[in-house]
């Protein structure tokens, strides 16, 4: 991939592709962490209002713009970025640029759309609280960080929601929209000498902007468990602890480790004691969500209320094991294998790939090559694996949400 850095601080990634569909966009660190206790949902309804007119264009205009071409804009909200980006055949790529440029840049949040618009998060909202199974990842970090802005609801509070104007998302800009802090990403057919002359013509001119905060690192609150009435078909179990943060010198090996325990694959540790062998759930699952300054290692499974503490058992018999027993070399080695196998498959979605390379880059302000990670896992031991279990899923560590 090819790198810059603009004057005003915008970095820029570019990988070259054959394919006739191409992906770019403005990747920006500025999520729902870096809201006030005023601004709950602002993040992503600064997002939303992206779309609905800038000082050269109506909503309409700057909904139709690739629309016309057969390409899509897109974007979406964190808890630490937005991405806004554009799909489309690689012909069209100074037309995106244009069109990302104005409306991360220049636009005007109408009154009257935010009013509509407000109405569309809300409904958001109540879908959302309609998924118990979504729903609890969410509430499990509200319950983990409740000392921290990271905690906080990336829909927001509907009655704050409410309240916002024009002044109100202008100020969420201007003191989050850094231009130090954005990373323009391009994956298409086009060379990196026309792409830069293009980027220069949108971006580079941009005002330079930069941060002058820095973030705090997010409190935990460990050793919490909660039960809520939900009065849901099933029992939603989760627990988690807090595990190595997306800078941290031990990220991989816990990528490894989560994998094994209960990442995607039919034979992960956790499917085959609660699914395979047991029958007591459908669905079980370990999930390893990475911030820059810390990370939350969970485990969810949904199953009868009846079934629920020997499920429960299960969990901890599992950890345990990983905690007492180091994996043989043979069988570890499969494990690197697997997880090696469905990086590559997964580099196959292009739009991913240069997504996470934006993040990567946003983050690291450095791109880790796959030959460079694929030696990382490799590199991983039977011990470093059952020194993390010990270390992240260490009892007095553990907090719990259960609905039922």
């Amino acid at each position: 991939m090819n790198t810059f850095v603009f004057e005003n601080g915008i970095r820029v990634v570019h990988q070259q592709t054959s394919s006739p569909v191409a992906y770019c966009g403005l990747a920006m660190n500025v999520g729902t962490r870096d809201e006030s206790s005023t601004e709950s949902g602002m993040a992503h309804f600064v997002e939303h209002m992206l779309f609905k007119g800038t000082k050269r264009r109506r909503a309409h205009h700057v909904l139709n713009r690739m629309e016309v071409v057969g390409g899509e804009l897109n974007a979406y909200t964190t808890k630490e970025e937005t991405f806004v980006y554009s799909v489309s055949l690689s012909e069209y790529i100074e037309r995106a640029l244009d069109l990302i440029a104005d409306v991360v840049f220049s636009s005007t949040f109408p009154q009257h759309e935010i009013e509509k618009e407000i109405s569309v998060v809300l409904d958001e909202i109540q879908s959302y609280k309609d998924s118990p199974y979504e729903l609890i990842f969410d509430e499990f970090e509200e319950q983990f960080f409740s000392k921290s802005s990271l905690g906080r609801s990336i829909l927001g509070e509907p009655k704050l929601l409410k309240k916002y104007t024009s002044q109100d998302l202008f100020r969420f800009v201007n003191n989050n929209y850094h231009t130090d802090q954005m990373v323009l990403f391009c994956l298409g057919n086009i060379s990196w000498d026309k792409f830069l002359r293009l980027a220069e013509r949108y971006f580079a001119i941009q005002q330079e902007k930069k941060r002058t905060f820095v973030r705090q690192k997010a409190e935990i609150n460990t050793s919490s468990h909660i039960e809520k009435k939900r009065h849901t078909h099933q029992a939603h179990f989760l627990l988690g602890a807090e595990a190595p943060s997306m800078l941290d010198k031990d990220r991989m090996s816990f990528y490894l480790l989560n994998n094994i325990l209960g990442g995607p694959g039919m034979n992960s540790m956790l499917n085959l004691a609660l699914r395979e062998r047991s029958g007591l759930a459908y669905n079980v699952e370990s999930n390893y969500t990475l911030y820059s300054d810390s990370a939350v290692a969970s485990i969810y499974v949904g199953t009868d209320l009846e079934h629920l503490e020997k499920c429960k058992k299960i969990i901890l018999q599992t950890i345990d094991k990983l905690q007492q027993k180091l994996f043989s070399p043979t069988i570890l080695n499969r494990y690197k294998q697997q997880i090696l196998g469905q990086m590559a498959i997964a580099a196959e979605n292009k739009e991913n790939v240069i997504l996470n390379a934006a993040k990567s880059f946003l983050h690291f302000h450095s791109l880790q090559k796959p030959e460079e990670t694929k030696s990382q896992i490799l590199e991983i031991t039977p011990l470093e694996l059952q020194d993390l279990s010990q270390k992240v899923f260490a009892g007095e560590k553990i907090s719990s949400l259960l609905y039922k």
